[in-house]
């Protein structure tokens, strides 16, 4: 693998902006030192930002590539490309897909997560960023269970969540346009899917047992677990007795406390800060990381917000630079377990990204090194010496 420097640049080292210049080699980096690098071909980083890979551990907008529009579906191979395209396009370099697999047949059918789970196995070797898997089980769904743990005792979950969206789908029942949506995603009739909510409904007394079960197979295999949504402290302390210890999109600032003082990892949307506020109406993200009660950023449903979040924080004054990256670097890189990312750091994994933070609240990314792999670069002036192009994501415009 080509060895090759970023010079010149501002990198944020040992949680401060720093004059240095990196050097990768063999995937890892290899040396962060002024001078480092030396006659070595690479990268001119002269009036940019050198920063961790983003890690995006709950994104869900490879939806849209599979199904753009309700009805209309593409191959999930071009979708996964795709989406690899936009992560990357967007400084994220390890991104878990976050598939929701519900008791509704379609987009979010067991047969799709299967798909993109088997599309995710085969297609890693070319995708740019860090390709996983991290399944968001609808706890109702209590036909999945068997298949779920086998998934487990397979190794081939790299994040579970458990989700329950059923009270908000009974509700939205009554409400035509939610309704309407929730029923051209099944595509099913609406008497059909009534059918499916009474049935699902009926047989809640399961879940807690089945929960429970799947908790335990995910313990003894190392799994890390997600709960969604968490609605009271009760819910999340119930969580965490099983094992589970990251809290995502805590409802509420005392579930969001209560999840911080248990030691949990607490997860909020980007695009809740970048849009100021939660389009569901619920906690605000921005408030939650300003009194110390977040510890991670994920993309949610738009892969430019954890970018775009950071440099808000920065910009509204919330945190400096190297806390606010750490939402999105650190932060899920010690979630999840990754030991080797989420800093710079000599020896870790070789994921960089070179930002022109010229406008505080646009930050354009400007090259992607991914795995000591250069996958992206829109300037192609700054390349010095011979650098061959490794990745079919290498753009340059």
């Amino acid at each position: 693998m080509t060895r090759l420097q970023i010079a010149g640049g501002r990198v944020l080292f040992r949680n401060q902006i720093r004059n240095l210049s990196v050097v990768v080699d063999d995937g890892r980096i290899a040396a962060i030192d002024p001078a480092a690098g030396h006659g070595l071909p690479g990268l001119d980083a002269r009036d940019l930002l050198v920063l961790p890979g983003i890690i995006d551990i709950h994104g869900d907008a490879f939806e849209r590539q599979m199904m753009p529009r309700p009805g209309v579906d593409f191959p999930i191979d071009v979708a996964l490309a795709e989406s690899d395209r936009q992560a990357i396009g967007n400084g994220i370099t390890t991104v878990f897909h976050a598939a929701t697999w519900s008791w509704e047949p379609g987009l979010r059918s067991g047969e799709n997560a299967e798909l993109l789970l088997c599309a995710i196995e085969a297609m890693r070797p070319q995708l740019a960023a860090d390709t996983r898997f991290h399944l968001r089980h609808e706890t109702y769904n209590l036909d999945a269970e068997a298949t779920i743990r086998q998934w487990i005792a397979d190794g081939r979950i790299d994040l579970l969540a458990f989700n329950d969206h059923t009270d908000s789908t009974v509700a939205n029942l009554d409400k035509p346009h939610k309704r309407s949506r929730m029923v051209e995603r099944a595509g099913v009739t609406d008497a059909h899917f009534d059918r499916l909510v009474a049935d699902v409904v009926s047989r809640g007394h399961e879940v807690p047992g089945s929960v429970a079960r799947l908790a335990e197979a995910a313990r003894a295999a190392g799994l890390t677990m997600l709960s969604h949504d968490d609605d009271t402290p009760e819910l999340r302390r119930a969580f965490r007795a099983q094992g589970v210890t990251i809290a995502e999109f805590p409802v509420n600032e005392e579930t969001a406390r209560e999840a911080s003082q248990g030691g949990d990892f607490i997860v909020f949307g980007a695009p809740n800060v970048v849009r100021g506020g939660s389009h569901t109406g619920w906690t605000r993200a921005s408030d939650m990381i300003a009194k110390g009660l977040c510890s991670i950023l994920a993309s949610d449903y738009y892969y430019p917000a954890q970018l775009l979040a950071a440099f808000r924080l920065v910009a509204d004054g919330v945190l400096p630079l190297p806390e606010a990256w750490a939402l999105i670097s650190a932060g899920p890189a010690a979630a999840t377990g990754l030991t080797d990312r989420g800093e710079l750091v000599e020896g870790h994994r070789a994921d960089i990204v070179l930002v022109d933070d010229e406008i505080p609240q646009r930050p354009r990314v400007v090259a992607v090194v991914s795995g000591g792999r250069l996958v992206h670069l829109t300037e192609g002036e700054r390349l010095f010496g011979a650098i061959p192009a490794q990745h079919d994501a290498l753009a340059m415009t």
